[in-house]
């Protein structure tokens, strides 16, 4: 028997390979492990099932052309050629083209999807409506049963009881849902309702695709008004999610953000009626004495006050006279009465009381020097309590 060298025989079934149609362009299906990116640009990847694996090379120029980045776990469909490296005597399969299956492949349109609309401006900030304050009737398009209409209708009349819900039953899963759910939005879009909620429970991303269909987010998009959605749990999101005018992580949380809490509402109109009517009674009272000022600067300024404040002031004046004159009275009355005393002192009469006489000659003329006497004048004495009328007899000078 002839032996052949290794080489001969890994190039021997390297033929064989090469040789066979089926090999040369095939399609295998299985789950992603061990990938690796090599600084050359080449991508080595091992795809396995349950029972078995193949390894697997993408050259860097076939990479190029992949839309997303190989990870661990991610379900795939590898085409290409089957193959031996003849080195290692060790066959793969060298891919061509790679692309997801099942969540996978829904991602990607996820992700494609989501990277058009962005770019056509539909998740901009500009073009989301603000939510109403007090919401007074809501809209909800989500399915009639479940979870998630309970949930929003139970936190909904929880916090605002006297709140109008208006319900449209959707299809939010299946075939047919994405257009249900658009038709809701639409409907809803055109009544009175102040904001809609759309939304439905959690789930995979194929329970929930319908919200990442583009007819859903157009209908969003062109809804007059405003549009929460409330997807699945909180790491949930859907393209519903980035053209709504606001996200909630929850249904429930939808509703939260969508009513107002009357309770909250009712207490604060409280506090304003108390602000307002003691703000009214300091504004009346302000208005009160302003008026009296008013009315006392019209009282000071009228003819009839200013004849009163002259009537006073000259009151005023006649008591200052008066309380002038009698103290000036008393003041007279005073010196009069010490003069009067002055000149009783020095009065002739005074010194008649003291025992004194005063003589006057024939012509009134009173007589102080006995030289001016002579034998036989009439004289006149007046005494206290009289006059004597004499005539002189002799005189006699003192020495």
């Amino acid at each position: 028997m002839k032996a052949y060298s290794v080489s001969q025989v890994n190039a021997y079934i390297k033929g064989l390979m090469e040789d066979d149609p089926m090999l040369s362009l095939i399609a295998v299906k299985g789950e992603l492990s061990n990938v690796k990116y090599h600084s050359s640009g080449h991508i080595y990847f091992t795809v396995k099932d349950s029972r078995a694996a193949l390894s697997g090379v993408m050259f860097s120029s076939d990479a190029l052309s992949l839309s997303f980045r190989l990870e661990e776990g991610q379900s795939v469909v590898v085409t290409g050629r089957i193959g031996v490296f003849e080195r290692d005597g060790k066959y793969q399969i060298y891919a061509r083209d790679i692309s997801l299956t099942g969540a996978g492949a829904l991602y990607e349109q996820f992700e494609k999807l989501k990277a058009r609309l962005e770019e056509m401006g539909m998740f901009s900030e500009e073009y989301k409506l603000p939510i109403p304050s007090y919401v007074k009737k809501l809209g909800v398009v989500t399915a009639p049963t479940g979870a998630a209409v309970r949930d929003i209708i139970h936190v909904a009349k929880r916090r605002n009881p006297y709140i109008d819900i208006l319900l449209y039953p959707a299809k939010v899963q299946g075939e047919g849902a994405a257009e249900s759910i658009a038709e809701g939005i639409a409907v809803l879009g055109e009544s009175d309702v102040d904001v809609i909620i759309i939304g439905r429970g959690g789930g995979s991303i194929e329970d929930l695709w319908a919200f990442n269909e583009e007819i859903v987010a157009r209908s969003i998009f062109d809804c007059p008004k405003p549009v929460i959605s409330g997807t699945g749990h909180e790491t949930d999101f859907t393209i519903a999610d980035f053209v709504a005018d606001l996200r909630a992580a929850t249904p429930s949380a939808a509703a939260e953000m969508a009513v107002f809490d009357f309770d909250i509402f009712d207490g604060r109109l409280t506090d304003y009626r108390r602000e307002l009517i003691s703000l009214m009674e300091e504004r009346f009272r302000r208005l009160r004495r302003c008026a009296q000022e008013r009315e006392e600067t019209v009282r000071r300024l009228s003819p009839a006050a200013k004849m009163r404040e002259k009537r006073l002031r000259l009151i005023g004046y006649e008591a200052s006279v008066t309380d002038t004159m009698e103290r000036r009275l008393k003041e007279a009355h005073l010196r009069l009465a010490v003069l009067s005393e002055r000149l009783e002192g020095l009065s002739p009469l005074h010194s008649l009381n003291r025992g004194y006489a005063f003589v006057q000659d024939e012509k009134g003329r009173v007589l102080k020097d006995v030289g001016k006497v002579s034998k036989g004048d009439s004289l006149t004495i007046s005494l206290k309590n009289g006059k004597v009328y004499a005539d002189v007899t002799g005189k006699e000078r003192n020495h």
